[in-house]
C-alpha cells in the first residue's frame, strides 16, 4: 500500500563499504580534533557515529559472506535483497 504511494523524496545513493569506512575515519578524526576540545559532547557523539558506521561496515560483510557461503537460494536471494542488491 505505502510503496504505491507518491513520495517526495529521491532515492539516497548507495556507499560503499570503502566509503563508508572513509566517512568513518573522517568523522573520528573530527572528534579527535582540537576544533572540538570544548564540546565533549558533539565529540562523543561523533566517536559513536564512528563505531556505528564500522560496525555496519562489518555486518554488512558479514551478510555478504553469508550470502556468498550459502547453498540455499531463497536464503542468499534474501540476503542479497538485504544488502541492497549488492
Amino acid at each position: 500500500m505505502a510503496d504505491s504511494e507518491p513520495s517526495n523524496t529521491n532515492p539516497t545513493p548507495q556507499m560503499s563499504p570503502a566509503e563508508m569506512h572513509g566517512l568513518a575515519r573522517r568523522l573520528h578524526a573530527r572528534a579527535e580534533s582540537v576544533l572540538l576540545r570544548d564540546q565533549p559532547e558533539q565529540q562523543s557523539d561523533m566517536r559513536a557515529a564512528a563505531r556505528l558506521i564500522e560496525r555496519l561496515v562489518h555486518l554488512l560483510a558479514e551478510i555478504r559472506y553469508a550470502a556468498d557461503a550459502t547453498e540455499d537460494e531463497s536464503t542468499e536471494d534474501y540476503l542479497r535483497e538485504l544488502l541492497g542488491g549488492q
